[in-house]
């Protein structure tokens, strides 16, 4: 597995628009689909990953407390299904469906939602304002597969308890690291 860590970008840029399919209602869902009220957070996933393994939990876990404050949230796979087999969309669709996903599983086929949001791993994360702005590309946490450092969301969660209230999020962020997305050649 290919170490890699969420691009730095500047922040403030605006939410990339995207059409993909949800694989669990076989809808095609666009980011206004997703926004909430007060923020938006879209991840990067994929169903292979052990970094992503290591955190789907707390990432539900999220998308319940989120979800009923205002924060729309989606996850997508952009992963090349054809080198990736695991990340196939029925594949997602049943671990969606095995963990009870609070939010859609989009799958991205063409990779270009991954591109636009210049994500490089899973997890990555960007979390919108209420006014679609990019404010957080930060990590989950500090835990990590064997690191013994207990899975919290805390700093993701902080970001989204900043969101909510309106407020600044620090510009200094932790980026999140994690499996290389996986690129068609």
């Amino acid at each position: 597995m290919a170490l890699a860590f969420t691009k730095p970008v500047k922040l403030g840029f605006q939410a990339p628009e995207f059409q993909l399919i949800d694989v669990v209602s076989g809808k095609k869902l666009t980011f206004d689909d997703i926004k909430g009220e007060k923020g938006t957070l879209i991840m990067f996933i994929c169903n292979h990953c052990p970094y992503v393994k290591h955190v789907i939990h707390q990432l539900i876990q999220i998308g319940r407390d989120y979800i009923p404050k205002g924060i729309g949230i989606a996850a997508i796979s952009s992963n090349d299904v054809e080198s990736y087999p695991d990340d196939d969309p029925d594949l997602m669709k049943k671990l969606a469906m095995e963990l009870d996903f609070p939010f859609p599983y989009l799958y991205d086929e063409t990779q270009q939602a991954a591109k636009d949001y210049k994500a490089e791993c899973t997890p990555d994360f960007d979390l919108f304002d209420k006014n679609n702005k990019c404010v957080y590309r930060g990590q989950l946490d500090s835990s990590r597969p064997g690191n013994n450092i207990p899975v919290t969301g805390k700093d993701l969660r902080t970001a989204l308890d900043l969101v909510l209230k309106g407020k600044s999020i620090p510009k200094e962020q932790i980026p999140s690291a994690g499996c290389s997305i996986k690129w068609k050649s």
